[in-house]
C-alpha cells in the first residue's frame, strides 16, 4: 500500500502538450461556422422575412434546411474520414461551407438563397461530426475532456460574434444587412482551409493504415513525454491491428454492418447512449430557441430591432462564458456530474421561461417583471446549455466507440443530432402557434425531465480512460449505484 502510494508521489503530474492545444484549436474552429450561422440567422431571418415578404412557414424552411442537410454531411464524413482522413475531411468542410455563404450571401431571391443553406448545411454536418473526433484521437486521456469540448466553445463563440455582426448590421438597408450577415461567413472558411493543412494528421488513423512511423511521430509532438507517447503508440498499434488483422490499411468497410444489422450488446448500449445523447440535445430546443428568440422577444414586447438584437447579445455572452468554464473542469469533475447539472437547470430554466411566456400572452400591458423573467430565463436555459449539454454531447460522441467503428458511430449518431435540429428548428414557430410560445416551453421542459433521467440511468463516466480503454466501458451493463461508484472512485 505504502509502495503505490509512494509511485503516486514519484509520478509527474500530466501537463496538456501545446502543440496538442494548437491543433485541437484549428480542428474546432471549423465549428465557429455553425454557430456564427445560427447567430446570425437569428437577426437575417427576421431582415429576411421583411425584405422579401416570405411566410413564417418559408422562414422555418430556410433557417431549418442547414440543420436537416448537415444530416447528410455527418452520415457521409464518417466513411469520407476513414478513407481520406480526418484532416482533409475538415478541409472539405471548410470549402464547402465557403461554397453555401458565398451563394447566401449573393442570394437574388428566395430559392438561391435556400441553395446555398443547403451546401452550407453539408458542411457544418462534416465540420460537426470530424472536428471532436480528429480531437479525441490526437488528445491524450487526461485532458481529452478539455480539447474535445473547444468545437463547442467555438460555435458559442461564433453565436455570440454572430449576434454582435447583426447588431452592428442592424441599420443597414434591409436587401444588404441580410447578404452581408450571412455572407461574411466565407472569410474565416477559407482561413481555416489553409491552416488546417499544416496540422498532422490523427495518429490512430495512420496507425489503421499502416504507417505507424508517422503515428510515432506526431504522438512525439502532442505527448508530454517520449515515455507517454511511446505507451500511447503501444496501445493504438494494439487497437489498430486488432482492427485491420494486421494488413494495414482500413477503409471502414462492414461498419454499417456492425452499427446498423448485428451490433454486440456492448456496441448496442453504446448505440444508445450517443443517440440518446445526440437527440435529448436538440429535442431541448435549444437552437431553435436561439434561432428564434428575436421572435418570442417580440411577442413578449420588445420592437425596436437595436432591442431585439442586443438580448441576442447578453444571451451569447452568458452562452459563452459558462461553455468555457465547462471546458476546464470537464476533466476535474467528469462528464456525468455536469451534465446532469446542466439539463436539471434546463429543465427549471424553461419552466420559467413558459411561465414568463405565459403572463405575458395574457397580459395587455406586458408587465416588466415577466419580460425580465423571460430574458433571465433564455440566459439560464442555453448557460446551462452550455455547462452540460452542449460541449458534453461532442465530447461523449466521439471518444465512446471502438476505433474501428468510430468514425461512423459517431457520424451517426450526430446525424441524428442534425435530423432533430432540423425538425425542431422547422416546426418551432407552427407549433408556437398552435400552442402558444408558453406551450411550447412548457414541452421542452417536460422533454428535459425526460433527458435529465436518461442521462441518470445510461450514461457512464469515461473521465481520464484512454480510447482503448472505453472500448471495454460498455461490454458489461452498469448495476445500479455503479456509476456513483465510478464516479468516486475516479475523484
Amino acid at each position: 500500500m505504502d509502495d503505490n502510494n509512494g509511485d503516486h508521489q514519484t509520478k509527474p503530474a500530466p501537463r496538456l502538450n501545446g502543440f496538442t492545444i494548437l491543433c485541437a484549436l484549428l480542428a474546432s474552429v471549423t465549428s465557429v461556422l455553425l454557430g456564427y450561422d445560427i447567430g446570425a440567422m437569428s437577426g437575417a431571418s427576421v431582415l429576411i422575412k421583411e425584405d422579401m415578404g416570405i411566410s413564417s412557414s418559408k422562414q422555418e424552411i430556410l433557417v431549418g434546411v442547414l440543420n436537416v442537410f448537415s444530416l447528410f454531411g455527418s452520415l457521409a464524413s464518417g466513411k469520407m474520414s476513414d478513407w481520406i482522413g480526418r484532416r482533409y475531411t475538415i478541409v472539405f468542410a471548410a470549402f464547402t461551407f465557403f461554397l453555401g455563404a458565398v451563394l447566401m450571401g449573393l442570394a437574388p431571391n428566395f430559392w438561391v438563397l435556400l441553395v446555398g443553406r443547403m451546401v452550407a448545411g453539408i458542411g457544418v454536418g462534416c465540420a460537426l461530426m470530424i472536428a471532436p473526433l480528429y480531437t479525441a484521437e490526437l488528445s491524450p486521456a487526461m485532458s481529452r475532456g478539455l480539447l474535445t469540448s473547444l468545437p463547442e466553445v467555438f460555435i458559442t463563440f461564433g453565436i455570440l460574434l454572430g449576434y454582435i455582426i447583426n447588431y452592428c448590421l442592424a441599420s443597414l438597408p434591409l436587401h444588404l444587412g441580410w447578404r452581408l450577415m450571412l455572407g461574411l461567413a466565407a472569410a474565416p472558411s477559407i482561413a481555416i482551409a489553409f491552416g488546417v493543412i499544416a496540422m498532422p494528421e490523427s495518429p490512430r488513423w495512420l496507425a489503421m493504415k499502416g504507417k505507424v512511423a508517422q503515428a510515432k511521430k506526431v504522438l512525439l509532438k502532442t505527448s508530454s513525454s517520449p515515455e507517454e507517447a511511446e505507451q500511447r503508440l503501444q496501445e493504438i498499434t494494439t487497437a489498430a491491428a486488432m482492427v485491420t488483422g494486421g494488413e494495414g490499411d482500413f477503409r471502414g468497410e462492414g461498419v454499417w454492418k456492425e452499427l446498423l444489422l448485428r451490433p454486440s450488446p456492448a456496441v448496442r448500449r453504446m448505440l444508445v447512449t450517443a443517440i440518446g445523447m445526440n437527440f435529448f440535445m436538440q429535442a431541448s430546443g435549444n437552437d431553435a430557441v436561439v434561432y428564434y428568440c428575436p421572435e418570442v422577444f417580440r411577442a413578449a414586447g420588445i420592437h425596436n430591432k437595436k432591442q431585439l438584437f442586443g438580448v441576442n447579445v447578453i444571451m451569447g455572452l452568458a452562452k459563452t462564458s459558462f461553455v468555457l468554464l465547462s471546458a476546464l473542469y470537464l476533466d476535474k469533475f467528469g462528464r456525468r456530474p455536469l451534465l446532469l447539472l446542466g439539463s436539471t437547470g434546463m429543465s427549471i430554466s424553461l419552466a420559467g421561461l413558459g411561465v414568463g411566456s405565459l403572463f405575458l400572452q395574457k397580459s395587455v400591458r406586458k408587465p416588466l417583471w415577466a419580460i425580465i423573467l423571460c430574458v433571465v430565463a433564455v440566459c439560464a436555459d442555453v448557460s446551462f446549455f452550455s455547462i452540460g449539454l452542449g460541449p458534453i454531447t461532442w465530447v461523449y460522441s466521439s471518444e465512446i466507440f471502438p476505433t474501428r467503428m468510430r468514425a461512423q458511430g459517431s457520424s451517426l449518431a450526430i446525424s441524428v443530432n442534425r435530423l432533430v435540429s432540423g425538425v425542431v428548428s422547422m416546426t418551432f414557430l407552427t407549433i408556437s402557434k398552435k400552442i402558444t410560445f408558453a406551450g411550447m416551453f412548457f414541452v421542452l421542459c417536460g422533454i428535459m425531465v425526460v433527458g435529465t433521467l436518461f442521462f441518470y440511468v445510461f450514461i457512464p463516466e469515461t473521465k481520464g480512460k484512454s480510447l482503448e480503454e472505453l472500448e471495454t466501458l460498455f461490454e458489461k451493463k452498469p448495476k445500479a449505484g455503479e456509476h456513483r461508484e465510478t464516479e468516486m472512485g475516479a475523484v
